[in-house]
């Protein structure tokens, strides 16, 4: 897509496996998320080895948290990265963790 769409909204829920649990990776979502100042949704542990993550926000900076996403940070290791268009939510205001 062009620079024209950079601005829109969009929404993306995303499922992350791996050594992803307790190992920072919400704090450390968090953290990135906070340097993307319109970007909203959530970070949470679902299970042991998985995160589940929603991300929403104008399109250039969503890219941004998940390209972010499919690594995490150093010390985790990302085995499988699911990523699912979701419904645009305007009541989300913020970035946090679940």
């Amino acid at each position: 897509m062009g620079k024209e769409n950079e601005g829109e909204t969009v929404a993306f829920r995303v499922l992350i496996e791996g050594r992803v649990t307790g190992v920072g990776f919400r704090w450390s979502a968090l953290s990135f998320a906070r340097n993307l100042p319109d970007l909203c949704g959530y970070v949470s542990n679902v299970a042991p080895g998985c995160v589940e993550a929603l991300v929403q926000g104008p399109k250039v900076q969503v890219d941004s948290m998940l390209e972010w996403l499919k690594n995490g940070p150093s010390y985790a290791r990302v085995d499988s990265f699911k990523c699912v268009e979701y419904p645009v939510n305007k009541f989300l205001t913020a970035f946090g963790i679940k």
